[in-house]
């Protein structure tokens, strides 16, 4: 049975308000646009610091790189470059919605890269990752402001296309893949993601919302706490399809069609899920009290991981990192 969608939510409303408290009514009145890029582009060409995203806990990041790795100090970039490109020289790579450049910053300190171009839409996040390659002498990265759907790509150029936390902001997944990236790889080239591939524009099963208020009740009140407002977050509604929309029209548009569109196109090497499915809508606009953990906030922590980890036994990760072959 078809899950239906959610026009509009008390928690559309809620987010609002403290996207106000966190980023200024600028940021909300960016948003009363109709150019579809440059509301795109206010999602994340920002200077101000949202510290309520789950991504911003260490525990959080700890337990991505154990469930990638095997290792809780090991990280996925880490992890592929040892296992599958240690022998190789000159690689160049080109990294699609690179944003802030932070993965790709990380993957030019290592000598085997001879070339990384790094493509985004968000001028002022490419800026700032420029002037860190420049204080750290790296001469192997480059930064194009460019939208991809109007990059010229090169045939049989790259040997690794990259995409972080990227591909999901991209439609026509199929086309894409098959008559951009795959050509523009060398014979035996890989594709890597690290990927939301869940429900189109977050809108969750019923099932899954039950899961995340389930979750959200193991939550000490005090630590339940809206970022920068007096608000507690009691419940957890879900997001409209309304304000996805105005926000990012990119945000999700094909994100449950990507793996099929890769596995269509590309030999699967490895993939592996690492959750996402609960503590994203757990953590969303509370991650900042668990930055820094006393004892009641690990135990909280780890009772949300270990419910995470029982929903996942019978449902699909909606994260994944994966590795490909053209």
């Amino acid at each position: 049975m078809k899950e239906k969608i959610r026009l509009l939510t008390l928690d559309d409303f809620i987010e609002t308000y403290c996207k106000v408290k966190q980023r200024g009514l600028d940021f909300i009145l960016s948003k009363f646009t109709f150019n579809k890029n440059s509301r795109t582009k206010s999602a994340f060409d920002t200077d101000k610091k949202n510290v309520s995203n789950w991504w911003d806990v260490p525990d959080v990041e700890k337990r991505w790189n154990k469930l990638i790795t095997g290792h809780s100090n090991k990280n996925f970039k880490e992890y592929l470059i040892h296992k599958y490109f240690a022998e190789f020289k000159n690689l160049k790579v080109l990294s699609l919605g690179s944003g802030s450049c932070l993965h790709e910053l990380e993957l030019a300190e290592y000598s085997i890269f001879n070339e990384i171009l790094c493509i985004d839409i968000a001028e002022n996040e490419l800026k700032k990752a420029k002037k860190i390659s420049k204080k750290k002498n790296l001469t192997n990265i480059d930064f194009l402001v460019k939208d991809i759907y109007n990059y010229d790509f090169p045939e049989d150029y790259f040997d690794i296309v990259i995409f972080n936390s990227s591909l999901h902001h991209f439609k026509n997944l199929e086309t894409l893949l098959a008559n951009k990236v795959k050509p523009t790889l060398k014979n035996g080239g890989h594709l890597i993601i690290n990927e939301y591939v869940g429900s189109d524009r977050l809108q969750f099963p019923k099932k899954q919302i039950k899961a995340i208020n389930e979750a959200l009740q193991l939550v000490d009140k005090k630590y339940r706490k809206r970022s920068s407002t007096n608000l507690y977050k009691s419940h957890y509604y879900g997001c409209g399809i309304l304000r996805m929309y105005i926000a990012d029209p990119s945000e999700c548009v094909e994100s449950s069609k990507i793996l099929k569109a890769i596995h269509q196109n590309f030999t699967i090497i490895e993939e592996k899920g690492f959750g996402g499915n609960i503590l994203m809508g757990v953590l969303k606009d509370i991650a900042f009290h668990f930055k820094d953990l006393n004892s009641r906030k690990k135990e909280i922590l780890n009772e949300l991981f270990q419910y995470e980890d029982d929903y996942l036994e019978s449902n699909p990760s909606d994260y994944i990192i994966g590795i490909y072959q053209k």
